[in-house]
């Protein structure tokens, strides 16, 4: 029993106290059936025992099931079925002790950690922040396997139960115990135990759970109850626009939620087991944990960091009080970072902060933050529009206008400005960090940071690797994403680097639609069952066709200047034939009164009549044939990046897609979307849309060979 610590104190009250030997917190490892199994034979032959406590002498209480165990899962058979049986069976058999059992929760209780809690009879948590409960599996593409589903929906009822089902989200103490998932808060972790024993003794009674006594009645009302009947048909309709039918495990947490309520409890629990076994082969569950939880945590625990000291930036400075200068003067005074604004002109400038404060006024609404905090948020930024005000910066990142020759004079006027340790930043989105680094005076100092519109939403930054870029600075650059609360991608320069060149091939897909006849509406249906956020047309509006058409001439400028050819959006013709002819019509996007959508003044949308004229073949294109185009085009783009070197890991590709221009969430990105079907099943259908639509499908198989090799070492 070195895993669980079993104490009987003089009251007959035994505390055990969950410590998994070698890990940093408790998991249902292999050692916890048979640990769980020891302290229920030992609780069974006391002979004056009063009541059980559990805690945990971790930082947190319990983390529940092991993931890589369940992304070694390859079928759904009765081993697995078992498996989970005897997980759950360990916390059914706690349940029917005849004593009192309390969770003392000290830190985060989450998934099985949670459902720990659920079968307890009294559940006290600590007041913190961090000890938050809650089911999250559904986020990963499974569902609570160890009684969550049965016992959150008996204990809340299905109306309360179905969000925290559904959604997953942590919860924190005070709206845990305003949810009803606790039941009372201590103010320290020595509170606990003490408060636990308390209760058993002021409750020695009360060791039936609600849901085995005679006549247990759902809170709320059953599936009979006209107001039950209402949430169940308009949970299933939210659910469907939400999900658009991509990810089984909210459909299936909502089909055994309500199906609990018509059964008897231990059915509705082997039900729930059936149905967390066949969500752990899915394609989607293996994309989310590989995706979500792994590389998310690769990502965050500096995974793809250089190596050194941790860098953190005091000063910093933002050139081009733009859309995106004042967006990032924005989200650097959101995490303290003081900034200085600067614009040609002060009223520029004092716009840019403007839009600070807007945003700031909005969060303040929500109650995110108070009136001093939107003042201390906005005293961080200082409007300027002198150079001197840059001396001493930690960080410099020019934003100004994707014009070279803009950029060219800016970064020599202002690199100087520097601290000595500090690095310079280009906002880029698609002129090469190396080129733009010969107007540096130090490039080893220079170097990419691409931030996503907008900002404050699009928690992202490519960070852009110029030939002459040091280490060094790479680390204080992935240290200063991090700092303000931004996801780091790091890849390597190139034209339109990594996620500009696979945005560019989504939206030209969509006009490659167009001409091929598909109807418009349709293209944005495409797009909306294939996981896309916004369909091409839509989006291509938001980004605008001037600056589609603007990028372009810069590169075609650029290769002249340079005297080569760089093939940048070589395979993008239907962006070509379609952009400029619409601008030739005075339809440039939203911004400019209109494009592929008309716009109302009452904020509605309709598209264009005039696409039509576009339609150039046949429109008889299966639809899934257009959802295949729409996600492969983007999958190849992605690929070939990887196999080129721009991008450097596949958890970047797979994290950076998805988060920096919305690939599918439900594949966990594009390359775990590639091996998600199969390598060469991928292949073998990427060869035949190429034959069936053009070259832009086809993909050296050499291409491939890395994912087998990672594919091969996962299996």
């Amino acid at each position: 029993m070195t895993d669980f610590i079993y104490e009987k104190g003089s009251d007959g009250i035994v505390v055990v106290t969950m410590d998994m030997q070698g890990q940093s917190a408790n998991t249902m490892n292999s050692r916890f059936v048979p640990g769980m199994q020891e302290v229920l034979s030992k609780l069974g032959k006391e002979e004056d025992l009063n009541g059980v406590i559990f805690t945990s002498a971790k930082k947190t209480f319990f983390a529940g099931g092991d993931l890589n165990d369940i992304l070694a899962t390859a079928t759904a058979d009765e081993a697995t079925l078992s498996f989970i049986e005897d997980n759950k069976g360990v916390y059914r058999d706690l349940e029917k002790l005849p004593v009192p059992v309390v969770a003392a929760i000290n830190g985060a209780a989450l998934g099985g950690g949670y459902e720990l809690c659920l079968a307890s009879n009294h559940r006290i948590v600590v007041d913190d922040p961090k000890a938050v409960v809650g089911l999250p599996e559904v986020t990963l593409g499974l569902l609570p396997g160890a009684g969550g589903v049965v016992r959150l929906t008996a204990l809340l009822g299905l109306e309360k139960a179905l969000p925290h089902l559904l959604e997953g989200k942590p919860v924190k103490p005070a709206a845990a115990l305003k949810a009803g998932m606790v039941d009372a808060i201590v103010s320290s972790r020595e509170e606990l135990v003490p408060a636990a024993r308390e209760w058993i003794k002021a409750n020695p009674d009360a060791c039936t759970q609600p849901w085995d006594e005679k006549g247990f009645r759902y809170p709320g009302g059953d599936t009979t109850d006209p107001r039950v009947r209402q949430v169940v048909v308009a949970s299933s309709a939210m659910l469907y626009k939400k999900t658009r039918g991509l990810l089984p495990a909210p459909e299936r947490i909502l089909d055994i939620a309500v199906n609990s309520m018509r059964m008897g409890f231990d059915a509705a629990l082997r039900v729930e087991s059936r149905g967390i076994v066949a969500l752990m082969t899915t394609s989607e569950c293996k994309a989310a944990i590989s995706t979500f939880f792994f590389g998310m945590q690769a990502i965050k625990s500096g995974k793809v960091r250089p190596e050194g000291e941790h860098w953190h930036a005091t000063k910093s400075a933002v050139l081009g009080a733009g859309m995106m200068g004042s967006g990032i003067a924005w989200a650097h005074a959101s995490a303290g970072l003081p900034t200085a604004l600067k614009d040609t002109e002060m009223a520029k400038a004092e716009k840019g902060k403007s839009y600070s404060e807007g945003l700031a006024t909005k969060a303040m609404e929500r109650g995110r933050i108070d009136e001093a905090g939107k003042a201390r948020l906005l005293d961080l930024i200082k409007p300027v529009t002198d150079n001197g005000a840059l001396e001493g910066s930690d960080l410099i990142i020019e934003a100004v206008f994707e014009d070279i020759e803009l950029k060219e004079k800016v970064i020599p006027e202002t690199f100087a400005k520097l601290s000595e340790n500090g690095i310079y930043g280009s906002n880029t989105s698609t002129l090469p960090i190396s080129i733009l680094a010969e107007s540096c005076p130090d490039p080893s100092r220079f170097i990419g940071l691409h931030f996503f519109s907008p900002v404050d939403r699009m928690k992202v930054v490519e960070i852009i690797m110029g030939e002459k870029t040091s280490l060094d600075t790479l680390r204080k650059a992935y240290d200063y994403v991090q700092q303000i609360g931004y996801m780091p991608i790091v890849v390597n320069d190139s034209r339109g680097f990594f996620t500009s060149r696979v945005f560019g091939t989504f939206m030209d897909e969509g006009l490659a639609l167009l001409i091929d006849g598909f109807k418009p509406p349709a293209i944005e249906r495409a797009a909306w069952l294939a996981g896309m956020p916004v369909g091409p047309l839509a989006v291509h509006d938001e980004v605008s066709l001037i600056l589609t058409q603007k990028v372009r001439k810069t590169h075609r400028a650029l290769d002249a200047r340079l005297g080569v050819d760089s093939g940048f959006g070589a395979h993008n013709t239907a962006s070509v034939e379609v952009t400029d002819a619409m601008i030739e019509q005075d339809r440039g996007g939203r911004h400019y009164g209109g494009g592929f959508y008309e716009y109302g003044a009452d904020g509605s949308k309709s598209l264009w009549s005039g696409l039509a004229q576009f339609a150039k073949g046949n429109s008889e294109i299966p639809l899934q044939d257009a959802i295949d185009r729409i996600l492969y085009r983007q999958a190849i783009e992605t690929l070939r990046c990887l196999d080129e070197g721009v991008l450097n890991t596949e958890i970047e590709a797979n994290l950076g897609g998805i988060y920096a221009i919305g690939f599918s969430a439900h594949t966990g990105g594009a390359i775990q979307f590639i091996k998600g079907i199969g390598v060469d099943a991928f292949a073998a259908r990427a060869k035949q849309l190429a034959e069936l639509y053009g070259e832009r499908f086809a993909v050296d198989d050499s291409a491939y060979d890395r994912l087998r090799e990672t594919a091969a070492k996962a299996a």
